[in-house]
Formats: C-alpha cells, sequence, structure tokens
C-alpha cells in the first residue's frame, strides 16, 4: 500500500491538491509556493526516509480559529510537505475504504457535501418522512484513541511501515509559542 502512496500518479495529485488549497505554512515557514522547488531538491531523500520507516513529521503549528459562539477551535497546521504525504495517504486510503462507508454518511468523504446531505435530507421530507437526525460528535478529531484507531486501521493495512507512519503522524507534536507538546490522543 505504501508503494500505491508513493506513486508518482497518486503524489501528483497529492501536489495538485495540496497546491491549490494555498494553506498557511508549518513551524518551518515554507509556502506551498516553494513546494515545487523543495521537492526538486529533496525528494529523493523523502521518499527513502518514508520507505525505509525514518521519515519524522514535523510538529504542527497551533492557531486557534474564533468560533460564532465565542469559544475557539483549534487547528493544527502541518507543513507544506508532511501535508503533501498525508494528502497522498489519504488519496489511497480513501479509496480502499470510501466503499465500506453508509450511503447516508456525508462528512468528510470524497466528493460529499453538507449541500449534498441537506438535499437529501429534503428529499426525505418530500416523501413523507417526519424526522430528521443529525449527528454531530463534539471535539471528536481531538479525542481520538490512538492505540483505538491503529488496532482499526491494521485490521486492513498489513503495511507496517505504512501503520508506522500513520502513527508518527498522530504523535506529532503541537507548536505554541515555540514549545513543542506531545500528543496522546487526537489527530493532527
Amino acid at each position: 500500500m505504501l508503494e500505491e502512496i508513493l506513486s508518482r500518479a497518486n503524489m501528483l495529485q497529492a501536489y495538485e491538491r495540496v497546491t491549490s488549497n494555498n494553506g498557511a505554512p508549518g513551524i518551518d515557514k515554507m509556502s506551498v509556493d516553494s513546494l515545487h522547488e523543495h521537492l526538486k531538491q529533496h525528494w529523493v531523500s523523502i521518499r527513502n526516509q518514508i520507505e525505509t520507516t525514518t521519515y519524522i513529521p514535523k510538529a504542527v503549528r497551533k492557531v486557534e480559529i474564533p468560533k460564532s459562539n465565542g469559544g475557539v477551535r483549534m487547528l493544527g497546521i502541518p507543513t507544506v510537505t508532511d501535508r503533501l504525504i498525508q494528502q497522498s495517504i489519504s488519496q489511497v486510503l480513501s479509496r480502499h475504504y470510501d466503499s465500506r462507508f453508509n450511503d447516508n454518511s456525508y462528512g468528510f468523504r470524497p466528493c460529499r457535501s453538507a449541500h449534498q446531505a441537506v438535499t437529501q435530507a429534503q428529499g426525505y421530507l418530500n416523501d413523507g418522512y417526519t424526522h430528521i437526525v443529525e449527528l454531530d460528535l463534539e471535539k471528536f478529531f481531538d479525542r481520538v484513541n490512538h492505540d483505538k484507531l491503529m488496532t482499526l486501521l491494521s485490521y486492513r493495512i498489513t503495511d507496517k511501515p505504512l501503520l508506522k507512519l500513520i502513527r508518527r503522524y498522530l504523535r506529532t507534536g503541537i507548536m505554541d509559542g515555540g514549545l513543542v507538546s506531545a500528543r496522546t490522543e487526537g489527530t493532527p
């Protein structure tokens, strides 16, 4: 599976996705515009580190986003290089897992949106249904148990180097005010 993730076609698709999102820099302050040149110089080494399980993701940059209710939502911003690798992993895992999800599930899925969920709910109302249930697991991604997630992933993923890389991403620290804090739960 790691070979599929590192394939040229998959990495190019991940590169296009990351660069089109044009997100903020991570702790290394490298912009999306610098990614191409960085990869030209360092990709062989990065790929080798991934394949030999020596790649260590950089800490994510902590940003707090104000919420409409007055609170804040914590966001971890990975480096552009780590976003590229994570996107590539996500694309392959989505192809392997998406078909297992319920057809009525719209959250965080490729080619699915909240607008489609609303349209589906309106269709149910037009069909005569009178109740619609919306579920939102508050702070779900902040509380993901790493060991449970890795156990679930290991049921379908037998590629040990990939599992090791995913665990490293889960354990990636968070940099706040120049200090890195370890993560024991949640996703970056």
